[in-house]
């Protein structure tokens, strides 16, 4: 098992997380958590450790500084601003990349962090290759959904009265291959009894099916036909 600190440069800044790659991989999944959560929670923890046990690795990483975190915090200013975690998701996949080359990348995004993953896959195009969102909030990605071209699997809790219509319209406006799933006596938090690992368990499932059946190999010599098809200006 490789463990690698990260150090994500991300405009002036940088941003802190840690990548696990359990053996063999060909896929990676990249966390983008909501407001009043980090890298450390529990709930992302435990999600992780479920996906690393299907054979995909993580990075966990903090979308936001220490100091932005407390602004956010009182103000509540950068928690809804997807422009700015879509391109610190994006500075995220580009570390990744550059420190684990021939990766197929997976997102798994909460709430306004599902928003952001929506975003950052439309803008990077086959760069991602699932996107998982728990509890998302897909409506303020909707200008992006029609672009998103990654498998997309949209998870919520029957008792999320608020966020189910937001999901039901996203997933009518999404254009790639798509999956609704609803847990039965689940709340936005998944915080019931054994609705968190169905979460865990539905997202393993679709990181394996999407990025754990391509070789390296293979990946690579799709790049390598993308770059020459698509030579730099």
């Amino acid at each position: 098992m490789l463990r690698l600190e990260a150090r994500i440069p991300a405009d002036s800044q940088t941003l802190h997380g840690e990548l696990i790659i359990p053996g063999d991989t060909t896929g990676i999944v990249l966390f983008a958590h909501g407001s009043g959560s980090s890298r450390l929670s529990p709930r992302n923890l435990l999600v992780a450790e479920i996906i690393r046990a299907a054979g995909i690795g993580t990075l966990l990483f903090d979308l936001l500084t220490p100091e932005e975190e407390a602004r956010d915090a009182s103000t509540a200013e950068l928690r809804f601003d997807i422009g700015l975690l879509a391109e610190r998701l994006v500075a995220a996949s580009d570390w990744a990349r550059d420190h684990v080359p021939d990766m197929r990348l997976g997102y798994f995004g909460a709430s306004t962090g599902a928003a952001a993953a929506l975003v950052a896959a439309a803008e990077t195009g086959d760069a991602v290759g699932a996107i998982v969102s728990r509890g998302g909030r897909p409506d303020l990605a909707r200008e992006w959904l029609a672009r998103v071209r990654a498998p997309t699997l949209l998870i919520v809790g029957s008792l999320d009265d608020a966020v189910i219509p937001l999901n039901q319209q996203a997933y009518q406006e999404l254009e790639c291959e798509k999956q609704f799933t609803m847990i039965p006596g689940a709340g936005h938090l998944f915080e019931e009894p054994g609705t968190l690992e169905q979460v865990a368990h539905l997202a393993a499932d679709w990181f394996q099916r999407h990025l754990g059946t391509t070789s390296a190999e293979a990946i690579a010599d799709e790049r390598r036909a993308h770059r020459l098809a698509h030579p730099p200006s």
